[in-house]
This record gives structure tokens, C-alpha cells and sequence, in this order.
């Protein structure tokens, strides 16, 4: 059983040494340990400090393009390498990495093929109030979308077993999280939640530039996933409002037009019309949505078979040196030279 932890990184010279030196090298169930570093472009010595530690594969990225695109790579890297359970964790150390073996245990077991560490929002004390309640609201929201229970959508502490990593995709450039656990309740993959520690913190997150800029961003992914992957409960939602709003018009329209000269209504009857209107076409929309998620879900099974063909696990095969054909690119492959790939035996 091979396990690869894999680090996506973007100049992380200062604390990916606090990172590395915390991971496991050995755990209970598994014979085989891995070591993965995604450099996202990184301007400083992030590479160098991965090399010292005797990292065994590093992904790098000629120039930065964010957290979800070097996910998804670490994702093809690990499984090209042969992993049976990938573990993500952050190159800031914010997570425990004692705790790994709580996120691959139920996976060994067979309880689940995808297990999200849950931290402890509430006692986070570098946790801004705003941030706190967005992501309880996110993980609120990917419950409902995903029809798992995960306490901690938002969290990068993850292990996905290689099936359930075959058929993750990430369509948002901002972050992976919510979207990959929406995805894995979506099509039947058993997601657990585990409480997980977290350390102090070492430096800002990266992706919070500001709190109003992590609003936007999080209301924005959440809209964009609720689009994707529940249209019809969307755009049914969206639609009620100007319809219901219609209707009542409507209503006081047929009262006047009853008891007083109806001439003087017409902007009225005008209102109602347009918003009667405007309520159907959202939910005609919502229709061709959720049909276009039909074909969506048929290109995604035509995926996982591209890439287990591509992507096969051959014990007795060295590791491939270059990659540059598995770069993941919204759910697409793409061919390029903008990745390399370095393999330490």
C-alpha cells in the first residue's frame, strides 16, 4: 500500500522546513511513503529547501497559477507514481501532520474513500470573525449540495484513496476544497470527517488578501458551484422570486381592476407580466442546465477511462521523469512543456 503526501507550494522557502520536518515516514498499513512537492512558480528557494529534505518527486510550475491548478497536478503526479492514498496537506504548516494516520485509517479500513480533516474553527485565533462564519456557511452549503456530512468543506487536509483521486476534476481556478468534496458526494463516493489539530500560525494566508476580497471570492465559489452541480434547485430558487413576486402583482391588478378604472393600472399589469415572464425563463434555464449536467456527467465517465488508460499503476515500472502531458487544465488534458517534473529514487 503506497502513500504519497503531496505539498502544493508558492514561495514557501520560510515554512515548508516546518512542513517537511513533521511528516511521517513510516505509519501503520502502509509500505510504502512518498513525498510530493508542487512548485507554483515559486520566486524563492522553495525548491531548494525541498530538495535538502530528500523530497522524492517535485512538480514545478514555470510561473504561478494558483492553488487549484497545482492540486489537480500533484493529483496526476501522485497517481502516475502509483499512490493507492494521496494526502494533501499545506505547505504552511497550519496542519498537524501527527494526524495523518486518523485520515488514512479509514481508508485502509474501506469506511470511506475520501476523508476531510475537520479543524476547530471556533478556537482558531488568527481566524478574522467574518472568515469564521463563511466558512461554516460554506461547509453548510456543500452539505446540502453534496449530500455529505463534512464539518469542514473548506479545510485542505484531505486523503482521497486513487479511485476516488481518478475522479476528482477542478473547474474553479481559486481553491479545490469545496468543489472536490461536492463532486465525491455527488457521484457516490463514501466522504468521512475526522477532527484534526491545527499549529499556529507562521505566515498570512495566501489566499485571504483582505477580508472583503475573501467574501467576494467565497460568495462568488459558491454561486458557481451551486450552478454547476445543482442547477435545477438553483435557478428553481431563483426563479420563485420574480414569479412569486408576479403573481402577487397580478393578484392586486384583478382587485383594481374590479373596483376602479383599469386604464389606470396598466404599468401594473405591465410589472406582473414581465416578472411572470422572467420567472419562467430562469426556470427554462435551470431545465437546459440540468441537462447540460447529464452530458457533463458522460464526459466525466469518458474522462476516468482516459485517464486510468493513461495513468496506470505498473509496481514493477520506474516513475515517469516528465509529465507534461497529464497538466490538468479545467477538466481537460492538455499537452505542453509548462510542467516538469523531477523524480529523486
Amino acid at each position: 500500500m503506497k502513500l504519497v503526501i503531496q505539498i502544493p507550494c508558492y514561495n514557501e522557502e520560510a515554512t515548508l522546513n516546518a512542513t517537511l520536518s513533521s511528516l511521517p515516514r513510516k505509519l501503520p498499513g502502509i509500505t510504502e511513503i512518498e513525498w510530493l512537492i508542487v512548485d507554483d512558480g515559486s520566486l524563492d528557494g522553495t525548491i531548494k529547501v525541498a530538495e535538502a529534505f530528500g523530497v522524492h518527486q517535485i512538480v514545478k510550475f514555470p510561473k504561478n497559477r494558483g492553488l487549484a491548478r497545482a492540486f489537480m497536478a500533484g493529483l496526476e503526479a501522485s497517481l502516475a507514481a502509483g499512490a493507492d492514498i494521496v494526502v494533501n496537506l499545506d505547505a504552511d504548516n497550519q496542519y498537524c501532520a501527527d494526524d495523518i494516520p486518523k485520515l488514512v485509517q479509514p481508508i485502509l479500513e474501506g469506511r470511506a474513500e475520501m476523508v476531510v480533516g475537520s479543524r476547530q474553527i471556533d478556537e482558531i485565533r488568527h481566524f478574522s470573525f467574518w472568515k469564521k462564519r463563511l466558512q461554516r456557511l460554506g461547509s453548510w452549503l456543500v452539505r446540502v449540495a453534496s449530500n455529505t456530512d463534512v464539518a469542514d468543506a473548506p479545510s485542505g487536509f484531505r486523503a482521497m484513496s486513487r479511485n476516488a483521486a481518478l475522479r476528482l476534476n477542478v473547474f474553479n481556478e481559486y481553491t479545490y476544497t469545496l468543489e472536490t468534496v461536492i463532486q465525491a458526494g455527488r457521484r457516490g463516493i463514501t466522504v468521512l470527517s475526522v477532527p484534526i489539530r491545527t499549529n499556529e500560525q507562521l505566515r498570512p494566508s495566501k489566499l485571504v488578501k483582505s477580508t472583503f476580497d475573501y467574501v467576494m471570492r467565497s460568495i462568488l465559489t459558491i454561486l458557481r458551484i451551486f450552478m454547476i452541480y445543482c442547477p435545477m434547485r438553483f435557478f428553481l430558487f431563483l426563479g420563485v422570486i420574480p414569479f412569486s413576486l408576479g403573481v402577487l402583482l397580478g393578484i392586486r391588478w384583478l382587485i383594481l381592476f374590479w373596483n376602479i378604472h383599469p386604464a389606470s393600472h396598466i404599468p401594473s399589469l405591465v410589472l406582473t407580466a414581465i416578472l411572470l415572464i422572467f420567472g419562467l425563463q430562469l426556470w427554462v434555464v435551470g431545465l437546459i442546465a440540468n441537462l447540460q449536467a447529464v452530458n457533463r456527467s458522460l464526459l466525466e465517465d469518458i474522462q476516468l477511462r482516459v485517464r486510468q488508460s493513461q495513468i496506470s499503476y505498473h509496481p514493477n515500472v520506474p516513475r515517469p521523469t516528465n509529465l507534461a502531458t497529464l497538466t490538468n487544465s479545467n477538466s481537460s488534458l492538455e499537452v505542453g512543456l509548462d510542467k516538469t517534473v523531477h523524480a529523486r529514487e
